[in-house]
């Protein structure tokens, strides 16, 4: 909302010395987005005056129009001769009024006008257009005023070239505040001055000989006032003060009946709609649209009507969208139209001033694309009471400004419905706000929002008709804590209960980040967000439950309009990126929540706002949602060890990928089992399964190893590059709890190797595990330090040759205690794997 200063002012008797600035930090401090306080005319120095056009030479040698003009600007030159000036523009002629900047002046961009020669002849200063100005973006022609005003007249008064004009962003509560009338009474408050509210206007009282009116939607639409005037002069244009305020305030000036129904909008906040009467016919009406009606609004556009639409119809039909636009066949027309579009000018108008429900109006214009000045204002609330006041100030400026007659019948519709009272403690703002205010100073803060109250301990406040966004006691708190400053609130910090820390399950996910971290991965944090085209990319096959993407109603992007399930689309377009940009050695992680359906999900229910759902609400809610494990992903490119002074480095290889998810289960103190896997996106020969023993089955937890070639290229990333993902919740479930501390030993540990050959298929997880079950309790640790493949072992043969650790925790053990666990553990693995122990 763009509130020039100087009409502020006819409401509010501000200090003169106050200016935008000053009236925006009063207004800030109240809670108002003052954006900007616009200075209009900065810099502009004349003499720029009103001049009359005494003669016109056309100067034909030019490619482009060119006119010599005489013009009289009194005695403003200091001489009172004609001032010679070359003018381009073609929109007036002998005898019109113009605005002259003569040489000296500065226009608005430090613009020096000077006499100077051109197209032959010396220009004596110019003859201004508004973008010229900077009255608006109109270039087309030069301003044309009205023939009243003498030559020699100063322009810069005259047409209020010098203002200041606060640019207010309106939050959606303060609907209030698209008005002068709302903007006064905030700053009014704001100085503790009265307000000459310009609503409170003589109205007649509704009689039976008004326009006829008929409300099918009272729901919709609880108030409807229509007056007629007639008579207007079809000559008749918008004054200069008209205009100037119009243009300030952000409009276009379109003709006298429409600038006259926008002033008055945006004086008291009140759309109005006027009606050409001639081309209404029959009862004026407002209901619900038909289903596939058909609407040609003013904007030339021809819309076809919801049956959720709000209309103003005649007996033909629709003749606007109520509080949005109103219709082409009804359109005041203030000069002769060819083609039949009106059969003249507009002499006599219908005015419509009405309340319509909120969401409805909004509702239709999102519904249309179509979003009006109206339909901004009746979407915030609109105050119902100043109807019939907007109607009346229309009907006064028509009467004086285009000379017509109002006639005496006067149409007022209106829902019978009694004032809003809320119920408020007296000390309730100061609890909210934690400072002492008082009965006294709540009471006074309430009134100068309009507020009427009563009562001692427990007050009951009457809310203006003009603010629907006070509902309840916490609204009220609101208004007296912003009037008396939010800058003193004291500044204090929540204390939080005692006992309370971590989660477990927020331990776990420090943990694993740490872990990650101290490994050389960097975490980032992708949106939730996934299309088909990356699942595409990815090579995952139409069928797969990845590809059941939860869908969102208004994604922020159409590209991407699913919940993701699964980390990996997000980290490989993050490794795309950071390789684009020259990183091309990369290892990056991310924890977070995939979303699955299950298929059991039940459809969403709108729950109460009024009171706290009960516990069966919120779980029939959460019976809507699908189901949201969290994730741990990691992808590697690049160099996995770089190249120095030390040797040479090596690339990512599987292997990091299942360190990585080992990295993670350890975390948790959870074993990972591993074998290998055919799963999208991996290479079907680099590729693991990553299982969990959990209440005694193995669990599928997730899959490492080297990237697809066809997905990474598809991806635009380098060749060999590998990820993991897990479902983080499944290892914490099949984890032992809060890691301990390991315990250290005194005595020596003793170590024993074993090299066992088995076929090919067997992977070695399963021999692993067989030798820990054979080893028993002396076992420590055990490692897989190498893997050999030869011609010496047989085709479809390898050798797994591991370390194992023992020791006791009480004695040192004897040699042949350590060469008895070893042989039990070969034992184990040749009876469950078909192992031969290697040389033997």
């Amino acid at each position: 909302m763009r509130a020039p200063l100087s009409w502020l002012r006819e409401y509010v008797d501000l200090p003169a010395s106050e200016t935008g600035r000053d009236v925006a930090a009063r207004l800030i401090a109240a809670g108002l987005e003052v954006e900007t306080v616009e200075q209009l005319g900065a810099g502009l120095k004349g003499p720029l005056v009103v001049g009359k056009v005494l003669a016109i030479e056309e100067l034909t040698e030019f490619k482009k129009p060119i006119r010599y003009c005489q013009v009289d600007v009194g005695q403003a030159n200091g001489t009172g001769e004609p001032q010679n000036l070359i003018c381009g523009a073609t929109n007036f002629a002998v005898g019109d009024k113009v605005v002259v900047v003569l040489p000296g002046a500065v226009l608005p961009g430090d613009f020096a006008i000077s006499a100077r020669k051109t197209y032959g002849h010396v220009s004596e200063g110019m003859i201004c257009s508004a973008r010229e100005l900077d009255m608006g973006d109109d270039h087309d022609g030069i301003i044309v005023l009205p023939p009243e005003h003498e030559a020699g007249t100063d322009a810069i008064e005259l047409l209020e070239l010098v203002d200041e004009v606060l640019d207010i962003a309106v939050t959606p509560d303060r609907g209030y505040c698209l008005s002068m009338r709302g903007l006064a009474r905030e700053t009014a408050t704001a100085y503790g001055l009265p307000l000459r509210d310009p609503a409170l206007l003589d109205v007649p009282a509704p009689n039976s000989y008004g326009y006829p009116v008929q409300v099918s939607d009272p729901r919709a639409c609880d108030r409807f006032t229509a007056r007629t005037v007639t008579g207007l002069r079809p000559e008749a244009r918008s004054p200069l003060w008209l205009q100037r305020r119009l243009q300030k305030g952000g409009m276009r000036p379109v003709s006298l009946a429409v600038d006259i129904a926008n002033y008055v909008m945006l004086e008291l906040g009140q759309p109005l709609h006027t009606y050409d009467r001639s081309r209404v016919e029959g009862t004026i009406g407002v209901r619900r649209a038909e289903q596939g009606e058909k609407l040609t609004t003013l904007d030339g556009v021809q819309r076809v009507l919801d049956a959720e639409d709000l209309v103003i119809t005649d007996d033909r039909g629709p003749i606007g969208l109520a509080g949005v636009m109103g219709g082409a066949n009804t359109e005041i027309a203030d000069v002769e139209a060819p083609g039949g579009i009106a059969d003249g000018p507009t002499t006599d108008v219908v005015v419509e001033a009405a309340h319509f429900d909120s969401v409805s109006i909004a509702r239709s214009a999102r519904r249309h694309k179509l979003s009006s000045e109206a339909s901004r204002r009746f979407e915030r609330g609109v105050d119902p009471e100043a109807a019939a006041a907007a109607a009346q100030r229309t009907v006064d400026l028509l009467v004086l400004l285009a000379g017509g007659t109002a006639e005496s019948g006067v149409t007022e519709i209106a829902t019978p419905s009694g004032p809003r009272t809320i119920k408020l403690a007296d000390g309730h703002p100061d609890r909210v706000a934690g400072v002492t205010y008082g009965r006294e100073t709540v009471v006074r803060r309430l009134q100068q929002v309009g507020c009427d109250v009563y009562g001692q301990d427990e007050l009951t406040v009457t809310v203006p008709s003009w603010r629907p966004d006070l509902t309840d006691p916490n609204d009220l708190a609101e208004e007296v804590i912003r009037l008396e400053g939010y800058e003193n609130l004291p500044s204090t910090l929540p204390k939080p209960p005692a006992g309370r820390g971590l989660t477990e399950r927020q331990r776990l996910h420090r943990r694993v980040g740490r872990a990650l971290a101290g490994a050389g991965y960097v975490e980032v944090l992708n949106p939730p967000f996934v299309g088909e085209a990356a699942l595409d990319q990815l090579g995952i096959a139409p069928g797969d439950a990845r590809r059941d993407t939860v869908k969102l109603a208004n994604p922020l992007s159409d590209e991407e309009p699913g919940l993701r399930t699964s980390l990996l689309p997000g980290l490989l377009g993050a490794l795309r990126r950071n390789g684009g940009r020259g990183a091309h050695d990369l290892a990056l992680f991310e924890t977070g929540l995939v979303f699955l359906r299950t298929g059991e999900e039940t459809p969403a229910v709108r729950l109460p706002v009024d009171r706290r759902p009960t516990d069966a609400e919120i779980a029939a809610q959460n019976s809507t949602l699908p189901r949201q494990p969290r994730h741990v992903a990691a992808v590697l490119a690049g160099a996995r060890e770089r190249d120095g002074w030390w040797g040479k480095g090596r690339p990512v290889q599987w292997a990091d990928a299942v360190e990585a998810a080992r990295t993670v289960a350890r975390q948790a103190g959870a074993e990972l089992l591993v074998e290998s896997a055919r799963f999208e996106p991996w290479h079907p020969g680099r590729c693991a399964a990553l299982h969990v023993e959990l209440d005694g089955d193995r669990v599928l937890v997730g899959h490492a190893g080297e990237l697809h070639p066809r997905a990474l290229k598809a991806l635009g990333l380098p060749d060999r590059g590998c990820a993991m993902e897990l479902d983080l919740d499944l290892v914490e479930r099949a984890g032992r709890g809060p890691v301990t501390a390991p315990h250290v030993s005194t005595f020596p540990v003793a170590t024993q190797d074993v090299a066992l050959v088995v076929d090919s298929s067997v992977p070695a997880a399963d021999v692993e595990a067989a030798l820990r079950a054979g080893a028993g309790e002396l076992l420590e640790s055990l490692r897989l330090f190498d893997v050999f493949t030869g011609e010496q072992l047989g085709e479809g043969r390898k050798s797994l040759a591991y370390a194992l650790r023992f020791r006791a925790s009480d004695r040192t053990l004897k040699a042949e205690e350590a060469s008895t666990a070893r042989d039990a553990a070969v034992a184990a693995a040749v009876e469950r794997t078909g192992a031969v122990l290697r040389g033997a």
